[in-house]
């Protein structure tokens, strides 16, 4: 029995690969000085994991939204993995957005708002991931279920 073999293609891997870390990074920069504040921990929900659980979850993550992306630009069909890859951008940019509302802003109800785009971002980076390439659909699932749980904890430091 023949067995395909698909080659990967690096030069798209690494840059999936940078452009989402880097982003991370970013919001990163927000996060980090923030966690320990006595602001958010006066409006911490008691729900809201311990502050090690963030780090290795958005890692995983990171790497599944990097691996999702890089399936959906190594389609050939430009014209269906055009829309595909400018959602992800935008994701991205919403992603970075939140980190910079919630904590570098202190604003957890303007966050909140955000979040809600930053989830409807998602969503339809899976309809229009799994257009193009069913797997990259499913792992950006974790994705859609950790900020659904964000957007919870969101909302309880708001309201």
């Amino acid at each position: 029995m023949k067995r395909s073999k698909s080659k990967i293609n690096w030069k798209i891997l690494i840059i999936s690969f940078i452009l989402v870390y880097g982003i991370a990074f970013l919001g990163s920069l927000f996060t980090t000085s923030s966690v320990d504040s006595s602001w958010y921990l006066s409006i911490k929900p008691s729900i809201t994991p311990p502050n090690w659980v963030f780090p290795i979850a958005w890692n995983i993550l990171f790497f599944l939204i990097a691996v999702s992306l890089y399936l959906v630009i190594l389609n050939k069909n430009k014209k269906s993995n055009k829309k595909a890859i400018i959602v992800f951008g935008i994701n991205l940019i919403l992603n970075a957005f939140w980190t910079l509302f919630y904590f570098k802003m202190q604003n957890p109800l303007f966050a909140f708002y955000e979040i809600i785009l930053l989830w409807i971002s998602i969503l339809l980076m899976i309809i229009y991931s799994y257009k193009v390439n069913k797997t990259s659909a499913y792992l950006l699932v974790p994705y859609l279920l950790w900020v659904s749980f964000a957007t919870i904890l969101n909302y309880l430091s708001a309201f």
